[in-house]
């Protein structure tokens, strides 16, 4: 009897831990829902935030909510795609740095760290200054930023395989890759025309403002591709996290696990940033703030992480957009300024718990 009751005790004690994890994504994606709303009436034509609602959802349900062709015009043609472009590169942003922080059990492991954010600009600058790549027309920039990702992760993984692949060279590998690209994108800063160097420099700052219903598409689609590895591998994740000795016990690959959800990190953030330029903070931040409400479980933190870094990202560009309006910051400016007080914070405040 004793054992029955101790186990309905600890069902019910597990039944309210997912709870409360749940009820924290619940109130994310709400809160994504009304900033949403309200970054689509910014703008030079005034809307409300329910003629907003309606343009959006008269689209879904024809039949029961009617808007006006003004409004379906600003929100579908002007507005909404941008919304969504920073709804997905959060996420996918969001994502990425919570995986590698948790393969390489490093609090400070993002894309940026790792170098893949500094490849992407080289490939920018590549295409921008020498008009070199591996595509043409407007697909250019985008696809030599995408594909330098790519480059930079295999060089992280061959440098790092070469010696082991641990956290440890990991890192080292990707902070060597990282002042490579940086060097390289510099050089080629050096040389270009002003106007050039103006261009590199802003794509580096990171903005949503050249999104695209087809960038949209196309960024939403890797996300969701990679996404189902990484939510079914988190386990393996949790596993790593006690230490590679103890992940082998329990039978996971560690190598595999590492290398594979390395690379599909690498592949979104690739996806995401070949659009945006690179946007700072939101993998290394989101992943944190996370933690620190719902604990470190893996499979509340992905989706967690990926909500919380579109909530910051979209809220991000919001104030950008309303800061010095008429004039549009670019993004990552915004996303560093609200990154580096709560960065600092965490150094100072956060408790060994957190991680």
């Amino acid at each position: 009897m004793e054992c029955m009751e101790s186990r309905i005790g600890l069902k019910e004690e597990y039944t309210r831990f997912v709870g409360r994890k749940l009820l924290f994504l619940a109130a994310i994606s709400l809160c994504i829902i009304a900033v949403a709303g309200v970054s689509a009436t910014l703008g030079s034509a005034n809307l409300s935030v329910s003629e907003v609602y309606s343009a959006i959802l008269a689209r879904a349900f024809s039949g029961y909510f009617e808007t006006t062709w003004f409004a379906d015009t600003i929100v579908w043609g002007l507005r909404l795609h941008r919304i969504l472009m920073g709804v997905v590169a959060g996420a996918g942003l969001g994502i990425a740095g919570a995986v590698m922080q948790g393969i390489l059990k490093n609090p400070l492991a993002s894309p940026f760290t790792l170098g893949i954010s500094s490849a992407a600009s080289f490939g920018a600058a590549l295409a921008i200054i020498l008009g070199a790549g591996f595509a043409g027309g407007e697909y250019l920039i985008i696809g030599n930023a995408f594909v330098f990702t790519l480059l930079a992760t295999f060089a992280v993984y061959g440098l790092a395989r070469y010696k082991g692949i641990t956290p440890e060279t990991m890192i080292l590998a990707g902070i060597a890759i990282m002042y490579f690209f940086s060097a390289m994108t510099s050089f080629l800063q050096y040389v270009g025309r002003a106007e050039q160097v103006q261009e590199v420099v802003f794509w580096m700052m990171g903005s949503l403002g050249r999104s695209s219903w087809e960038k949209v598409y196309a960024s939403a689609i890797m996300v969701l591709i990679c996404l189902p590895y990484l939510i079914l591998k988190s386990w393996d994740i949790n596993a790593i996290g006690a230490g590679d000795e103890t992940a082998k016990s329990l039978g996971v690959n560690v190598e595999r696990i590492r290398v594979l959800s390395m690379v599909f990190a690498s592949l979104i953030t690739a996806s995401v940033i070949c659009f945006t330029g690179t946007i700072g903070f939101i993998g290394l931040v989101a992943p944190h703030m996370t933690r620190m409400v719902i604990g470190g479980d893996h499979r509340f933190l992905l989706p967690g992480s990926a909500l919380m870094g579109a909530l910051i990202l979209l809220a991000a560009d919001t104030l950008a957009r309303t800061v010095l309006a008429p004039v549009i910051l670019p993004v990552g400016i915004m996303t560093s300024f609200l990154g580096v007080p709560f960065f600092v914070y965490l150094f100072l405040k956060r408790r060994k718990e957190f991680w």
